[in-house]
């Protein structure tokens, strides 16, 4: 990181046509960017890195953010999302660029201050860095790393500029897993919770999304947020790629997979994305979507109907009567039924609550449709919520409580309770890193030029 400054004149006095012309002749982009990192058969020849004079854009307590760190993180923006440089959209680059460098600043000194602390290593090393771009250049173009460093290389983009972006991200992402993952506890209640709103949202339309959101907080409100948001709108529809544009302007933590919300149904998302949603055909980008804390673009990728037909996986706990028992068997059974309930806490604990109690039997009843069920069934099935247990319910063979272990619609993929709980945890590790961050922010002296 360098310590000093060899001008006065900072980068943001300089006008935007003058960082325009300078930009635009050291990255040689294409018009039209389509991958993540756009391949070019030959590279022109770079300008040369840093025709201005170098000076302070920042310093981040004791740390300098040079015009040429800040130049070099603008040049990376562009080439990885594939944003065309416009005297409109090269504040926003500018500001974006700046405040991922203050963030990674922050990041950097609070993980050293802990490695000295605890003694311990959590910064990533060289190796782990390389064997990261390695991943990154099979995944985006099939190449090597090397290949992708000389691609940046060749559009102005230096390798330690990159290095350092994928160094603070991997370190700060591994340190907030590593500190808070194995605390965090998702509980039954959530899991449950999130299947009995996937249940409910079932038969409404689904919507398979990517989003992209500028937190208003963060890019210094709401005016700004909408106006970076119409810059990255008509990027987009100028060729730049959604993925792309989500992993270096989204706020979202879909941001990491490209902006990648998956299927999704109305009261998932804020109000005003869902109206959007209902205008949208598969294939449209949104416009900026402004909500309460900040802005959205919506990408629809595909849409389907809700299913009508509700699939119900059942257990029973119950006790052989004939139809014509006589009216003291059926109130004996009623009463055993009703004290063997409480003890009935969730469909792992119906089989052994009901091996303590002589002449009752339990089952496994498999899942089916409720209109398929037998009558006595079909009403308790369609009220009762996951892990309830009905009152008992008279058949002609005998008393019965069922449990509900599964609600879904048919057609439908439910995700799995590992998917569940590794999302509800996700949801939660960025939380944590973004209070995290935010205390670091303010009780940091933080000073732009």
């Amino acid at each position: 990181m360098r310590s000093a400054a060899r001008s006065v004149t900072s980068l943001s006095a300089l006008s935007a046509v003058s960082i325009l012309a300078l930009t635009v002749a050291s990255l040689g982009l294409p018009a039209r960017a389509q991958d993540a990192v756009p391949t070019i058969a030959a590279p022109p020849a770079a300008a040369p890195v840093n025709p201005l004079s170098e000076s302070v854009a920042a310093i981040v307590n004791d740390d300098i953010i040079s015009s040429y760190d800040l130049m070099q993180r603008m040049r990376l923006l562009m080439v990885s999302s594939g944003m065309q440089p416009t005297q409109e959209n090269l504040p926003q680059l500018e500001q974006e660029a700046l405040r991922s460098l203050i963030d990674e600043h922050l990041e950097m000194q609070e993980l050293r201050r802990v490695e000295k602390a605890q003694k311990i290593t959590i910064i990533s090393t060289d190796k782990e860095v390389d064997e990261q771009i390695a991943d990154i250049a099979r995944g985006n173009n099939n190449m090597t790393g090397p290949q992708l460093l000389a691609q940046l290389a060749g559009q102005g983009v230096g390798a330690e500029t990159f290095r350092a972006q994928i160094r603070a991200d991997n370190s700060w992402q591994n340190w907030i897993s590593g500190r808070y993952g194995s605390r965090l506890r998702i509980g039954e209640d959530q899991v449950k919770a999130f299947e009995r709103r996937l249940a409910e949202s079932a038969s409404k339309p689904q919507y398979q999304v990517s989003e992209v959101f500028l937190d208003a907080s963060r890019v210094g409100g709401m005016e700004t947020a909408v106006n970076g948001a119409t810059q990255l709108v008509t990027q987009m529809q100028q060729g730049a790629p959604f993925p792309s544009v989500a992993r270096q302007f989204s706020a979202s933590p879909t941001a990491a997979n490209g902006g990648d919300a998956g299927w999704i149904s109305p009261g998932e998302m804020p109000a005003e994305v869902d109206a959007a949603l209902e205008t949208l055909r598969p294939g449209q980008l949104s416009r900026p979507i402004p909500v309460k804390d900040g802005v959205y673009i919506i990408y629809l990728r595909d849409k389907r109907a809700g299913s009508d037909a509700a699939m119900v996986d059942l257990k029973q706990v119950a006790i052989a009567l004939p139809k014509g028992a006589p009216a003291d068997q059926v109130e004996a059974a009623q009463r055993k039924l009703m004290a063997l309930k409480p003890q009935i806490t969730s469909c792992a604990t119906l089989e052994p609550a009901a091996a303590k109690v002589d002449g009752v039997l339990a089952g496994d009843l498999g899942e089916a449709e409720i209109k398929d069920l037998a009558p006595p069934f079909q009403a308790a099935a369609s009220t009762l919520q996951l892990g309830q247990v009905s009152d008992p319910i008279r058949t002609e063979a005998g008393l019965h409580l069922i449990a509900v272990c599964g609600k879904r619609q048919s057609g439908a993929q439910a995700p799995t309770r590992d998917q569940i709980e590794n999302r509800l945890r996700g949801q939660q590790l960025n939380l944590i890193s973004k209070r995290y961050l935010r205390d670091l922010h303010n009780s940091a002296t933080i000073e732009t030029k």
